[in-house]
């Protein structure tokens, strides 16, 4: 979707400043925020893909006025309610008004390190061969649609070369919505700096982005 997240190549937000030496949390609630992140994303009542969806449909003003954990709580919040696990009377009074459900999987701290090592690999078979080669041209399709997509918005109806076939995966575009995971061959896609950002980028830039095969069609 076209939402406050998809800012590449969008003027008038300033430059990007790296932060030497910068911290993994600049306070102790950011450790909290993304621990209890991980902790509700382990109940398996939604996915990667829908929990990305909510950050993105956060109002634009919210979005943008909110720093980078903000916008995870901000989007938990929404996903808990969604899911019966509170209602927004509790979110407003801060306490817990109705029983705990007991119908769902509880992340343990004696479990962490396992299920961190373990990770969430999305990667799945598909039984038809990939679509596109190494070295072929191809074109992003011009699609804006008001679901969940991973296809940037700068990228879109723009021609560049398949550089690598990276395997296939589960498809966010579905995955998001619990329209099945429909796994897709993943691309990356190389493209001149011109083709993206117009007659006055620099020459010898180039762009690239993981593109599931849905996104392209032969150029």
């Amino acid at each position: 979707m076209n939402g406050p997240h998809d800012l590449g190549g969008q003027h008038g937000f300033g430059p990007v400043a790296p932060e030497p030496d910068e911290p993994y949390f600049h306070g102790a609630w950011e450790k909290r925020a993304l621990g209890v992140t991980l902790s509700c994303g382990a109940l398996r009542a939604w996915t990667i893909d829908e929990s990305r969806h909510m950050r993105e449909t956060l109002p634009p003003a919210t979005y943008l006025s909110s720093s980078y954990y903000e916008i995870w709580i901000r989007a938990l919040e929404r996903l808990l309610v969604r899911h019966d696990f509170v209602s927004d009377q509790e979110l407003r009074e801060g306490r817990a008004l109705d029983p705990v459900r007991r119908d769902v999987a509880v992340l343990t701290a004696e479990r962490v390190p396992a299920v961190l090592a373990k990770g969430s690999p999305c990667d799945r078979p598909v039984s038809e061969p990939p679509r596109f080669a190494v070295g072929e041209r191809v074109r992003t399709r011009n699609s804006h649609p008001e679901t969940h997509t991973r296809l940037p918005r700068y990228a879109r109806a723009k021609a560049g070369t398949v550089e690598a076939v990276q395997g296939s995966f589960v498809f966010p575009d579905t995955n998001a919505h619990g329209l099945g995971e429909a796994p897709q061959w993943v691309y990356t896609v190389v493209f001149d700096g011109a083709e993206i950002w117009g007659d006055g980028a620099d020459p010898s830039l180039t762009v690239s982005i993981d593109a599931w095969e849905s996104y392209l069609v032969a150029a």
